[in-house]
């Protein structure tokens, strides 16, 4: 009996160790973690002075905080990575997908060498992903208010480690309601999302003088560089510095680095008057937004990975064959990277590869992740669950799978459209993508919802009736 109970998690049971296998590969062959300049230096250096940054938020430097060692931090990473997979598991379980299906939606964050890539690397896109995913498995897991809460108040962390978490807030309140979620549980969520957020905005304000989240109008500039017509826009003298060149457009982050890019003549008040352009620009040519930004965002479902935004080897994404020393140039906040991380954990963090291991797991990566092909199916298979479901008149089952799939698809297009394509930024979409297709395929809705009583009731009666 035990033996047959056990013996369906079979097949869940294989790709788990071989997930754990992976990571451990990582763990021994590239000691002790991957560093993405300057960036990562940036969370650390937030971490060591406990400050909130100007140019992002600071939530994945408040994580570093809790620790005092670089290793501890991405073993606790990969096994975030782990706990997203076992939480995809057990939640199509509960919805009635066969174990070996539920195994399957499970597979591509377990194995997947970019997942485990990103969990081995000191940027806050891994805590981002796993707040965003675990916050969606509450909300589908529990009907309970304080459930709602907690889930809403995740996605309230999520947002104060990424602003791409504010939308999935949003995304997530619609889908409550939609549910017809208890208003007072929904109104407590959004209390306790607003408390996170708020909170950390006052902080900001104490340090900075201004309440935020931390960013940068530069970033949303860069991106109407790329499709930018002043011809059409007809900007004041002041603006028209920043006006692209005659020829053809560079990819939206070379603005930002290039020391030829316009914005170098902005001077002092960049801040404003890239606002102020890239708000012209949409104005100006909103078809031209959309269709751009949509259009980079496609990009995530090729069967190669793009090489983006300038050609060149992907070192940044990939388990890399050789790493550079750290360099004595500043990392941030006035240290090198040497500097900070001896005084985040009182010796130098400097990436190491060790052989045979990070060898086997280069070997594993030339073949071992989900091409963009397969996740565009994954997606439209979620879709086509949902339609099917809602054709039959069964809007109880297709609501379940709505959350994740809303929220994997807010991740694959809004981040090109307000920013730049990035596949670093595709990474997260994958374990929302599955949970959703699972729940789509799955025969009944995903166990306790948090539906309200009376729609419980007529659940309930017409059952009875049938």
């Amino acid at each position: 009996m035990i033996r047959s109970r056990w013996g369906v998690h079979l097949l869940f049971g294989g790709v788990l160790l071989a997930g754990v296998v992976v990571r451990g590969l990582a763990v021994l062959g590239y000691r002790p973690v991957l560093w993405f300049w300057a960036d990562s230096f940036s969370y650390l250096s937030s971490a060591v002075d406990l400050r909130p940054l100007p140019s992002r938020p600071a939530g994945y430097s408040l994580f570093l905080w809790f620790f005092d060692s670089v290793q501890v931090v991405v073993v606790v990473q990969h096994l975030m990575g782990i706990a997203m997979a076992v939480a995809i598991y057990a939640v199509l379980l509960r919805a009635g997908l066969p174990a070996w299906g539920s195994a399957l939606a499970a597979a591509p964050v377990l194995l997947d060498v970019h997942q485990v890539q990103l969990e081995h690397l000191m940027m806050a896109d891994l805590l981002f992903t796993f707040l965003v995913v675990m916050a969606v498995v509450l909300l589908l897991w529990r009907p309970a208010p304080w459930a709602v809460v907690a889930g809403l108040g995740l996605l309230g962390m999520a947002t104060v480690t990424r602003t791409l978490g504010l939308p999935l807030v949003i995304v997530a309140v619609v889908w409550l309601l939609l549910r017809r979620a208890s208003w007072r549980a929904v109104g407590a969520g959004v209390l306790a999302a607003g408390v996170v957020i708020g909170g950390y905005a006052t902080w900001f304000n104490a340090v900075h003088g201004s309440f935020g989240l931390g960013g940068s109008n530069v970033w949303m500039w860069s991106r109407t560089m790329t499709f930018a017509d002043c011809r059409i826009m007809d900007p004041r003298p002041e603006l028209a510095v920043l006006c692209p060149e005659a020829g053809p457009r560079l990819a939206a982050p070379v603005y930002i680095w290039d020391p030829k890019s316009p914005i170098v003549r902005s001077g002092a008040e960049k801040e404003e008057l890239t606002g102020e352009f890239t708000s012209l620009a949409i104005r100006s040519q909103p078809l031209d937004f959309l269709l751009t930004g949509l259009g980079d965002a496609l990009w995530a479902f090729e069967w190669n990975r793009r090489i983006y935004p300038s050609p060149g080897p992907q070192s940044a994404y990939v388990f890399p064959d050789s790493v550079r020393p750290f360099p004595d140039k500043v990392a941030s906040a006035g240290r090198t990277a040497t500097q900070l991380t001896v005084e985040y954990q009182g010796s130098s963090a400097e990436t190491r590869i060790v052989e045979p291991y990070a060898g086997w797991l280069r070997a594993y990566q030339e073949h071992g992740y989900l091409r963009g092909p397969f996740l565009a199916a994954i997606l439209l298979a979620g879709l086509g669950g949902m339609l099917v479901k809602l054709v039959r008149g069964r809007f109880a089952d297709l609501t379940p799978a709505l959350l994740p799939w809303t929220a994997a698809m807010t991740l694959t297009f809004l981040p090109p459209l307000v920013a730049a394509f990035d596949h670093r930024y595709v990474v997260p979409v994958v374990p929302l993508a599955c949970l959703a297709a699972g729940l789509a395929l799955a025969r009944r809705a995903s166990g306790d919802m948090p539906i309200a009583p009376a729609t419980r009731a007529k659940h309930k009666a017409r059952l009875t009736a049938g």
